[in-house]
């Protein structure tokens, strides 16, 4: 049964807020805005801007916060800042000090906040929060003198788990002929920018033949299994079509003698476009599908194929990256847009985990592609031991202690496999979108302080929840949720695991 109930209508300033005018402390912007260590990095990023010119910056915390919450909603930069203008928590989140029912700032900002704030700045705070949350939920146990002198002798504590993986970028499945039809274009629209800026106008626009190139290119194209004889005769086919146009560019630019009817963005695409043509007109003559350096798009000319040997996709187009887990907690230790053999970084990610944590771990649990002669070598002079079978021939009986040490072992090593899916799957690591380099490393970085941002919420929010069950008779109205961690009331490892 429905029944319809006349409710008058409300004027907005009449409404009643539920919190009555305060922010409850409960909330999860209120408790992540608490354990971000924002105020630490201010200094650091006001070292970008002049301190007598321009107009006042924002601060750190609003840049910081604003792409945080784009990445933990999921959203778009416009839709952040209309979140922003109509919630309160996230306005506090962002350092506000007032309700204000308008826009902190403009949409594009987010693009300069990404530019401010680089990989590097974001692992900081990413470490230095990971850091303050193990030390606040590890529980004070006293220890026997025989106990703790048995501990300082055993230097090796902990376990590492490291591994690699690619965050595509958001561009097209590239092809030679795709690329090449895609560069003819430009440079038929590069051409027309030079000859809409010429002096004498009774010049006449040279020929591009386009729409016989547009047609020579669909015949192919559109093909679902054209024979590799048809993709070569395409492919030669936009090769002197691209060749015919930059050498009438070339003429135009030699009789001007400058380059003054070309914006900066067309003359960054002239440049893409000449090193495509030189790779592909390469791979033409010698007949080869690769290339060193090869670019796969236009826009952007950074990204590199990089050669996974995954079952799905065996190629991905993005910046691979090679991190580690620590309790729960990723951490970004490399990112490139070259393809590079992540065994390298083993040594470093060992001694980061040993300055982080002032020893050196108990067992690193990787992949086969980590258990190299030199890496064994180098975790056994160190007493490390890595997980996995030993090199040579494998033994005919394996004891069923040694079998439960590498199930185990897996299981503890998938627990990274599952960090890449959530990066991919909740958050914006399967397909970065934007289109920058730098800004694009800054939202992966972003993308692991959020899922490590995840944990320490739900690690305090669950240990309110088991609190409040198990000891309401404790009257916590008068604590807040970090005065419980700071007052040992509270400690999440001793309820999430």
């Amino acid at each position: 049964m429905y029944r319809k109930d006349e409710q008058p209508k409300t004027p907005a300033e009449e409404f009643k807020l539920p919190f009555e005018g305060k922010l409850s402390e409960e909330n999860r912007w209120v408790i992540m805005a608490q354990w971000i260590p924002m105020p630490e990095f201010e200094v650091e990023y006001a070292e970008l801007f002049s301190s007598v010119m321009g107009a006042p910056a924002k601060t750190f915390r609003m840049a910081l916060g604003a792409l945080i919450i784009k990445e933990k909603l999921g959203i778009s930069d416009r839709e952040t800042v209309e979140q922003i203008k109509e919630n309160p928590y996230l306005q506090y989140f962002i350092g506000l000090s007032e309700y204000r029912n308008e826009a902190p700032f403009d949409a594009s900002m987010l693009v300069h906040f990404r530019t401010r704030i680089n990989v590097n700045l974001v692992n900081k705070v990413n470490r230095v929060m990971v850091k303050r949350m193990r030390e606040a939920s590890n529980e004070p146990v006293t220890e026997n003198p025989s106990e703790a002198e048995e501990g300082s002798h055993r230097k090796n504590r902990g376990k590492l788990i490291a591994d690699a993986t690619c965050a595509p970028a958001d561009i097209t499945y590239p092809t030679d002929l795709k690329i090449l039809n895609k560069a003819r274009e430009q440079t038929e629209k590069i051409l027309d920018s030079l000859h809409r800026s010429r002096q004498d106008k009774s010049e006449k626009k040279p020929r591009t033949y386009r729409k016989k190139a547009r047609k020579d290119y669909l015949e192919v194209a559109k093909q679902r299994r054209p024979s590799r004889q048809k993709r070569r005769k395409a492919v030669k086919k936009q090769l002197q079509y691209i060749k015919r146009n930059l050498g009438h560019i070339d003429q135009i630019i030699a009789n001007r003698g400058r380059l003054d009817g070309l914006n900066n963005r067309e003359y960054k695409s002239l440049l893409v476009i000449s090193e495509v043509y030189r790779q592909q007109q390469w791979m033409y003559e010698n007949n080869k599908q690769s290339i060193s350096d090869r670019i796969v798009s236009l826009s952007q000319p950074h990204i590199r194929p990089i050669v996974r040997g995954k079952a799905g996709t065996s190629v991905e187009f993005g910046a691979k990256l090679s991190a580690s887990c620590l309790d729960e907690y990723v951490f970004l230790d490399r990112i490139s847009w070259d393809n590079f053999n992540e065994s390298c970084d083993l040594k470093t990610q060992i001694e980061a985990f040993k300055e982080y944590t002032g020893h050196y771990p108990e067992s690193v649990h990787v992949d086969k592609i980590y258990r190299t002669r030199e890496n064994r070598a180098w975790c056994k002079d160190r007493g490390i031991r890595i997980s996995g079978p030993p090199l040579g021939r494998p033994p005919a009986h394996l004891s069923k202690a040694t079998k439960k040490q590498a199930l185990d072992d897996e299981k503890i090593r998938n627990s990274i496999e599952g960090k890449f899916g959530q990066g991919k799957r909740r958050f914006s690591l399967n397909r970065i979108m934007n289109k920058l380099a730098h800004t694009s490393e800054t939202a992966i970085a972003i993308t692991f302080l959020v899922m490590n941002l995840s944990v320490i919420l739900r690690q305090i929010l669950g240990s309110i929840f088991l609190c409040n069950y198990f000891f309401r008779v404790i009257d916590y109205d008068n604590l807040s949720v970090n005065s419980l961690l700071q007052k040992k009331l509270i400690y999440p490892s001793n309820f999430i695991r």
